[in-house]
């Protein structure tokens, strides 16, 4: 099946590589579907919120209350990912999985609350291991239904301050790189406050033991919505689905479900490079190389709302372009 889908992208009418990268694309699509005929159904935006323990320390330029807030905002349709998720006609879907508020039912909500909000990496586990089972539980139930659904591509977003400490920790751990290698501003830190944010984590770090593996790691740092997405993510590699892969923490998570599976990267598209300077060095560990990079560091999900058209563009071509047989035109010698 490779030779052929090579043969159909390379006998286009065009020079061969010259859409770029957007061909190797189109190549990794009809690999995980197995098709020369590659199809996008029922895209999807999931967005996993929840509140962190360590944001009380000080490790965020927003109060803690901005992550309800926040969700609040998401299910009246006013955030930037509403409104690349309307543009692009993505079906979008927020998650409670520990976010500090009652909220009320609403058909964009999906329940999936573990606590309200992790505790303290500064002192202690964040979360438990029946915790983190329950993350992992709730999420592969969300993904099943989805796929149940007939989606095949599927993005994931995230909000909760505090939760850049949460992904620079496990980066920090899973990649083997000093903390202040892992550390960026945030939702906007000035250089003091960076600065106590990286003598809070190097504090964490004390604390606790080198994490014996992904799973330990989210124990220790924690983030109720980055463990629902690493198992979410492990889900939908299991149906075949294709991975959107946001920023900073959105590939925090992956890092976590790469060290659980590394086959997971056969499905995932990583969508942009962020503005946190973790970002970079997280790819170049994963090998991985982003769409886009427009100096975004807003998460949400929004470089996967923004990327989706470039994904739909390397179906498009595939699927619709002539050949050079079909077309008539001559190829060169």
């Amino acid at each position: 099946m490779l030779d052929a889908i090579q043969h159909k992208i390379n006998f286009k009418t065009k020079p061969l590589g010259a859409l770029g990268y957007l061909e190797t694309l189109a190549e990794q699509i009809c690999v995980v579907q197995n098709t020369l005929c590659p199809q996008l159904i029922k895209p999807t935006l999931l967005v996993f919120a929840a509140d962190h323990g360590i944001a009380q320390d000080g490790v965020s330029a927003y109060p803690a209350e901005v992550t309800a807030q926040m969700v609040l905002n998401f299910l009246n349709g006013g955030a930037a990912i509403n409104v690349f998720c309307r543009q692009n006609d993505i079906t979008f879907k927020v998650i409670d999985a520990g976010v500090n508020f009652d909220f009320e039912a609403d058909p964009c909500l999906i329940d999936a609350k573990i606590s309200k909000g992790t505790k303290s990496s500064l002192t202690g586990m964040a979360m438990s291991q029946k915790e983190l089972n329950d993350c992992f539980t709730k999420a592969n139930t969300i993904l099943l239904e989805l796929y149940a659904s007939g989606c095949n591509i599927v993005g994931f977003g995230e909000m909760g301050i505090g939760n850049t400490s949460s992904a620079s920790l496990l980066m920090s751990a899973l990649c083997d790189l000093p903390i202040e290698d892992c550390v960026g501003r945030g939702t906007g830190l000035d250089d003091e406050q960076l600065q106590r944010k990286v003598d809070i984590l190097k504090a964490v770090q004390k604390h606790h033991r080198k994490p014996q593996d992904a799973k330990e790691a989210l124990c220790f740092f924690g983030g109720y919505e980055i463990a629902q997405i690493c198992s979410a993510m492990l889900t939908a590699y299991e149906k075949n689905m294709l991975i959107l892969v946001d920023g900073f923490i959105a590939t925090a998570a992956f890092l976590c479900a790469y060290h659980i599976n590394p086959k997971i990267k056969e499905n995932a598209i990583f969508c942009h490079q962020s503005d946190e300077q973790g970002h970079g060095r997280m790819l170049t560990y994963l090998d991985a190389k982003p769409l886009l990079n427009l100096g975004l560091r807003l998460g949400e999900g929004t470089g996967c709302a923004l990327a989706y058209p470039l994904v739909r563009s390397a179906v498009q071509f595939v699927n619709e372009m002539a050949s050079f047989e079909s077309a008539g035109v001559q190829n060169k010698s």
